[in-house]
């Protein structure tokens, strides 16, 4: 899950796809995490108005800190994840063109009308929960698309 500070957008996605993996018994077989494409945040923890949001729906985003995207990610993982078409674009100009197919926006595993999460740092707490609005519609979709590519593995 990736987006441009990996304090809001992307910990939130993190969070939620963990949790739904841990609901369904698949820790041991699918693994999240989230980065940001810029390093302004490296090392913080998730804004305090997106972990409020999220624990407010059961998720937990206190263990997540921020890092910053990098080469490594595009080997070890099997989707990576934007949460907008900029980041999406970052992504591509960094990704080796073998990994290129790995690079996904969220949304396009939602039927919402939105094309990007938004992003909520400059917002109120509406923004933050229509990023879990949006985030919760597309990640079980996202979830059952990983699902059906690890079958067999």
């Amino acid at each position: 899950m990736v987006c441009l500070g990996n304090i809001c957008r992307s910990p939130t996605a993190h969070g939620v796809m963990e949790k739904l993996i841990t609901d369904i018994g698949l820790q041991e077989l699918i693994e999240v995490d989230s980065a940001g494409t810029g390093s302004y945040h490296i090392g913080e923890s998730p804004d305090p108005r997106a972990a409020a949001a999220a624990q407010n729906r059961g998720y937990d985003l206190s263990a997540q800190r921020a890092r910053q995207v990098n080469e490594k990610d595009f080997i070890a993982f099997d989707h990576i994840i934007a949460m907008d078409n900029s980041n999406l674009t970052s992504l591509r100009g960094g990704c080796p063109a073998e990994h290129q197919q790995k690079l996904k926006l969220l949304l396009e595993f939602s039927n919402t009308g939105h094309d990007e999460v938004p992003d909520p740092y400059w917002s109120g707490q509406d923004g933050f929960e229509l990023v879990l609005d949006l985030v919760e519609d597309a990640c079980g979709a996202l979830l059952n698309s990983v699902a059906v590519d690890n079958r067999g593995r």
